[in-house]
C-alpha cells in the first residue's frame, strides 16, 4: 500500500522532471533570437562551452541577453538537471562576499549563528552564475 507522503514524493518527482524538461526546452539554441553571422557565433560559442568543461565568462553590455546565453549554456550541458546558482556579486557588500562564495562556521565572526555552505559548494555538479561579478568590491 502505498502512503500519503509516498505519493506526494511521487507528484512531486514528476512536476519537476516536467518543470526540468520545460526549462531545457526554453533554453533551446534555436529559441534564442537572431540570424546574424555574430549570433551564429555565439551559438557556436556556447556549443563549445558545453563540451569544454572549463569556466566561461560572457561580457556584454546590460540587455544583451548575457544570462539567456549562461543559461542556454546550463540547460544544454550535463549539468542541466541540477538548476544553476545565481548570485549578483554587485549587491554583496565588500565584507560578505567571502562567506557567500566559500561559506562560514558559525561563530566565525559576530552575525555568524550558524554554518553556512559557500556557492561553490552548493552549485557543486551545477552551475554557478556571477553577475555583475565586474562591479564586485
Amino acid at each position: 500500500m502505498v502512503s500519503e507522503l509516498q505519493l506526494d514524493l511521487k507528484v512531486k518527482d514528476r512536476q519537476l522532471a516536467f518543470l526540468q524538461r520545460e526549462m531545457g526546452r526554453k533554453y533551446q539554441f534555436e529559441n534564442i533570437a537572431g540570424k546574424s553571422d555574430a549570433m551564429e557565433w555565439v551559438r557556436a560559442m556556447m556549443e563549445r562551452a558545453i563540451d569544454s568543461g572549463l569556466n566561461v565568462l560572457i561580457t556584454g553590455e546590460t540587455g544583451t541577453g548575457k544570462e539567456l546565453v549562461a543559461k542556454g549554456i546550463h540547460y544544454n550541458s550535463p549539468r542541466k538537471d541540477k538548476p544553476p546558482v545565481a548570485l549578483n556579486c554587485a549587491a554583496v557588500q565588500r565584507e560578505l562576499i567571502g562567506s557567500e562564495l566559500f561559506g562560514h562556521r558559525k561563530g566565525a565572526f559576530t552575525g555568524a549563528i550558524e554554518d553556512k555552505l559557500g556557492l561553490f559548494e552548493v552549485a557543486h555538479g551545477s552551475t554557478l552564475l556571477l553577475d555583475e561579478i565586474g562591479d564586485m568590491p
